[in-house]
């Protein structure tokens, strides 16, 4: 009880003083927020004391105290500086020295908005907010203008922390990673639809980790996929033991040729995905339960057998549900014979579709992009917000340990329970 009196009593007096100074302020006719505003005069206040603060420590003797009298540099002054924040643009005094070594942190030199401000505008970008709109944002909330050259500016600064992500490092070994597509409208003369892909491992401690981000042109090939995998190799990877995709040419050939002890598995889900592409809705459930048991069977021979009765069902009325399976039957069998809590980390969806949610919903906020490049940054500004520390990495499963034992048991040797980053 001791240790929480005195933080309640901090935080009252806070409260407090803010009740008075909102008080005065209101009594004397000053707003609250914008220009002049009792928050502005606060922001410029905190700042200046704390720019002075850090000149004190720079030259190493408080204002005009005579221990700095011919010391060789002293104070020289102030120069004026607006900075954005969150309220608004704020006026503040910079102090400056007389040979020009001050470099304060607070406020950096050539610093016109503080991070607060774009960790404002990123986070409204990742949601697929165009640059009037965020403008508009800050004009509503805020009540300050927010030019669309500035919020440009804040995007593309993400531009070189996208590419630092892209070729950060990577972990030695992923048990398990997803290739997974999206299409996005870019305009290339005219609007296209243009395939962007996102690589997504699982790592030994069970967290999702967005490897990264590839542009396609819908013309890939096996040229193209070694490219990426080389990349992904590079980086650290040494080892991949499953592999989930969809039956994407030269994909298979190209993992296999980066990690030649990886296992290929067709993706179920998109199985079941294309499967309903060619039934009617009202039967899409229907379909969906009769095929849970060909996918969930505990052998081959069980599945091959269920499938069979499958066929008998909806064969008539389907048949390129059929054919769709029966192509992608051998791809499909090795998932039979994983254990099922490896089958688990495979089948599962909602890491992934919570990924493709987040992914499509920005898309389909900006509708279309100029190019690629403006494409990649806002998926990558999605990544980014999924995480905090910026790398893209959350928590895949919550019972991890159960798959992880499986996993180890099925590769033994090959996992190893470190990462690099």
């Amino acid at each position: 009880m001791t240790e929480m009196i005195e933080p309640m009593g901090t935080r009252m007096d806070h409260q407090q003083l803010a009740a008075e100074l909102v008080e005065k302020a209101r009594a004397e006719g000053i707003d609250l927020v914008g220009p002049g505003g009792l928050l502005s005069g606060l922001t410029k206040s905190v700042l200046e004391t704390a720019l002075d603060a850090e000149m004190t420590e720079h030259l190493g003797y408080e204002r005009h105290d005579p221990e700095g009298r011919n010391g060789g540099n002293s104070r020289n002054g102030r120069r004026g500086k607006t900075v954005l924040t969150e309220i608004g643009p704020v006026e503040i005094e910079v102090p400056r020295d007389r040979d020009g070594s001050f470099d304060p942190v607070i406020v950096k030199k050539g610093q016109r908005r503080l991070e607060g401000v774009s960790q404002i505008v990123l986070p409204l970008s990742a949601r697929g907010l165009t640059t009037g709109e965020i403008g508009a944002h800050f004009a509503e909330v805020y009540g300050t203008q927010v030019s669309k050259d500035t919020v440009s500016r804040i995007t593309e600064s993400a531009v070189g922390e996208m590419n630092e992500w892209r070729a950060r490092p990577l972990d030695r070994v992923y048990p398990v990673i997803f290739v997974d597509a999206l299409v996005v409208k870019v305009r290339d003369g005219q609007v296209v639809n243009r395939p962007f892909y996102a690589v997504v491992g699982v790592t030994v401690h069970g967290e999702r980790d967005v490897l990264g981000l590839w542009a396609g042109d819908g013309g890939e090939g096996a040229r193209f996929w070694l490219q990426v995998f080389t990349e992904i190799k590079n980086r650290g990877v040494e080892d991949v033991c499953i592999a989930v995709c969809d039956g994407l040419k030269g994909l298979p050939e190209a993992i296999t040729g980066a990690w030649p002890l990886a296992r290929i598995q067709t993706c179920v889900i998109h199985l079941l995905r294309n499967s309903f592409r060619y039934c009617g809705r009202q039967d899409r459930d229907k379909i969906a339960r009769d095929l849970k048991p060909v996918y969930t069977a505990p052998t081959v021979e069980a599945a091959g057998l269920r499938f069979d009765e499958f066929v008998e069902a909806w064969g008539k009325r389907y048949p390129a549900i059929v054919k769709l399976w029966r192509g992608a039957w051998e791809e499909f069998i090795p998932f039979l014979d994983y254990d099922v809590e490896i089958r688990k980390v495979i089948c599962t969806t909602n890491a992934i579709e919570s990924l493709n949610a987040r992914y499509r919903r920005a898309v389909r906020a900006r509708g279309h992009f100029p190019h690629e490049d403006a494409a990649l940054k806002c998926l990558y500004l999605v990544t980014r917000s999924l995480d905090p520390t910026g790398k893209g990495r959350t928590r895949w499963v919550i019972r991890w340990k159960p798959a992880l034992n499986a996993l180890a048991t099925t590769f033994e040797g090959r996992l190893t329970p470190t990462a690099t980053n």
